[in-house]
């Protein structure tokens, strides 16, 4: 249900200043995430600490209201998300065709991709936020942080106590992740160890944010992280390592060929799932499309709709979409022309641009889903863009056919990453905006105000990433790029997405991970649909694949978040104020991913102008072992204290 106790009439809503300060906003967190996603492979959710600021900077005036906090909120993510462009991009570096990023190709790619990916997500709107039943974590802790923020204003006793929840679990989660960075406790727990000729281990971050993300997606979603976890971890990993041949430590041997064989796995469960769910929500998406092309005739025809179902004109989307299509070809055109793909052009742009559509509107969607499903920060990104690579680079093999000269290989390759950088835009600006429009639709939002707010975080965004990539990459350079330092950065999602390219044009690409990971894929969706036809708890394939593919130092906090929160919840449920039990619940780990954010935010600024990777480090290497322990205590004390103090208020 959206909430209506917003003002609507006169009520400040889409300003000039809000967009101008979630375009300020949009520069530091844009920055940030490009710098912390090239140096260790993950980016974070930009909307709550863009909510916060807001709600602290435009309080100074009087007219300000929650509908404004959520466009400036809305701004600020979109271009937060499409910083994870960057996890296609530097693989053009990284193979030589490449030697910087020129800033109007790619802005072109960033604006193209993530202009695309709005226009995309309108329609799913009805489909995916307003008709399907799915959880939308950060979305609706979004919207908790933005009602908070107003109630308190108008001094009622449980926005009070709920905006206090949010402060002490902000404050909390902001200082462990300051002490971890201080190496006095350690962010990370891991234990490695030989299983006969194989290896494995248990790891684990001590990550607030990660805890609270669990709670808010829910036991289901866990429990189903948790079996891709044990299938990643405990059963595939240790029978690979056996296999592998890979010497050295039990840490080097795991790790190696997770990403070299499991991530694969991973990827070919999430294939499975990702067209599993589109073949489930195609129905709901088309009619949501037909929906959104009969309330444009009804608008027409004079009809009136409710303010916070107001989408952007249908025909408007689609004149959009398709004049998108201009710059991308020109962009095509001008990468090929006077190469050795010059003379294939005309049916190369042509397939390319079908491509784009056909494939963005799928991934559009299925992206979306994952939003809604396990949040904007958690949903394997990455994945739909090995999905996509693969998905291009077989067109190209369909076109070209393999084994060319190395120049023509080198330009395929390249060609493959750009068309999958613009259909990846799409994905990544969908995953987020459908998760704003949840925010926005339950703290009373006009939608079509929204979307317009998300064109401008795409074109901030897009005008913020070339000038730190390039910058970062003068610097420091890519690992395995001909211009790579000693302190190269990692950019490990596009070292895996341009190693998948020159694999599928090679021929030589490791199928048959991917093909035993679509057939895990398919025994989780017969399992997830027996399990909905006898009522009981069903465990989502998608997130099953998810907890291959990611790493489990991500993925086990996020479990055990799920299992304090139905611990939570459960307790809640026996309270004489229910409802304001759990409320106070889902603020206190909105609190905790509030904290973590906006410190990493401080951090990453600090970590760029330092140039160092340890600026806030106090001890040495050898305080290690007490760092572990004394980080694992504290975790556990202040997880226990800071659910025990919510309680308490929960009591009243």
């Amino acid at each position: 249900m959206s909430d209506t106790s917003s003002p609507r009439t006169g009520a400040a809503e889409l300003t000039v200043r809000g967009i101008i300060l979630g375009g300020l906003i949009t520069f530091f967190f844009t920055a940030a995430n490009v710098y912390l996603g090239l140096k260790v492979g993950l980016t974070f959710a930009t909307s709550i600490p863009a909510a916060v600021i807001s709600m602290a900077v435009l309080r100074a005036f009087a007219d300000s209201t929650i509908l404004e906090n959520n466009i400036v909120q809305t701004v600020a993510s979109a271009a937060g998300t499409l910083s994870a462009i960057i996890f296609v991009l530097p693989g053009l570096v990284m193979i030589g065709w490449w030697q910087g990023f020129d800033f109007v190709t790619t802005a072109v790619i960033c604006a193209t991709g993530g202009l695309l990916g709005v226009m995309f997500s309108v329609p799913l709107r009805r489909a995916l936020v307003v008709d399907a039943d799915l959880p939308y974590p950060e979305g609706r802790a979004a919207a908790e942080v933005l009602k908070v923020g107003a109630g308190s204003r108008e001094g009622a006793a449980e926005s009070a106590a709920g905006l206090a929840v949010i402060v002490v679990n902000a404050l909390a989660s902001a200082a462990f992740a300051l002490a971890a960075q201080m190496k006095l406790v350690v962010g990370e727990a891991a234990l490695w160890f030989r299983t006969g000729a194989g290896a494995t281990g248990i790891s684990g971050s001590l990550s607030f944010a990660l805890l609270g993300a669990g709670h808010l997606v829910g036991l289901s979603v866990g429990m189903a992280m948790l079996i891709g976890l044990a299938i990643g971890w405990w059963v595939a990993l240790p029978i690979l390592t056996a296999w592998a041949g890979v010497t050295g430590s039990a840490e080097h041997v795991a790790t190696t060929v997770f990403s070299a064989d499991v991530r694969f796995l991973g990827a070919g469960v999430i294939g499975v799932a990702a067209i599993w769910t589109l073949l489930r929500i195609i129905g709901p998406v088309i009619a949501g499309i037909r929906s959104a092309l009969a309330a444009s005739a009804a608008a027409k025809d004079g009809g009136e709709r409710p303010v916070i179902e107001r989408d952007m004109p249908i025909g408007i989307v689609g004149l959009v979409a398709l004049l998108t299509l201009v710059p991308i070809g020109m962009l095509l055109w001008h990468l090929i022309a006077g190469g050795v793909l010059a003379d294939s052009a005309p049916i190369l742009i042509a397939g390319s641009l079908l491509f784009v559509v056909v494939a963005g509107l799928v991934i559009a969607a299925v992206s979306g889903y994952m939003a809604g499903l396990i949040g904007a920060s958690n949903s394997p990104i990455s994945g739909i863009g090995i999905l996509s690579i693969v998905a291009a680079s077989l067109l190209l093999v369909a076109l070209f056919g393999r084994d060319h000269p190395e120049g023509t290989t080198q330009a395929l390759v390249a060609y493959g990453l750009i068309v999958t950088g613009v259909v990846f835009g799409v994905a990544t600006i969908s995953n987020d905006n459908l998760q704003d429009l949840k925010t926005g639709q339950l703290v009373g939002a006009t939608p079509w105000k929204q979307q317009l707010a998300l064109v401008f975080g795409v074109g901030f965004g897009s005008l913020v990433i070339p000038p730190v990539m390039g910058l970062l990459n003068t610097a420091f350079g890519f690992a395995g790029a001909p211009n790579a330092t000693a302190n190269a950065l990692p950019a490990p999602q596009a070292a895996l997405i341009s190693s998948l390219a020159k694999g599928v044009l090679g021929g030589n690409l490791n199928w048959s991970m991917i093909g035993i990971g679509a057939a895990i894929g398919v025994v989780a969706v017969v399992l997830d649909e027996a399990l909905a036809r006898t009522g009981r708890m069903r465990l989502p394939p998608l997130a099953i694949g998810i907890g291959v593919y990611l790493p489990m130092a991500v993925t086990l906090p996020v479990v055990v978040g799920s299992v304090v929160g139905r611990f939570y919840d459960r307790w809640a449920q026996h309270q004489r104020h229910a409802d304001f039990a759990r409320r106070l619940g889902v603020l206190t780990a909105t609190g905790m991913i509030v904290g973590e954010s906006l410190f990493g935010v401080v951090f990453a600024g600090i970590v760029a102008a330092t140039g160092t990777d340890s600026p806030l480090a106090v001890v040495g290497s050898g305080f290690a072992p007490v760092a572990l322990g004394l980080g694992t205590l504290v975790f556990l004390v202040v997880t226990a204290l800071l659910y025990r103090a919510t309680m308490r208020r929960a009591r009243g």
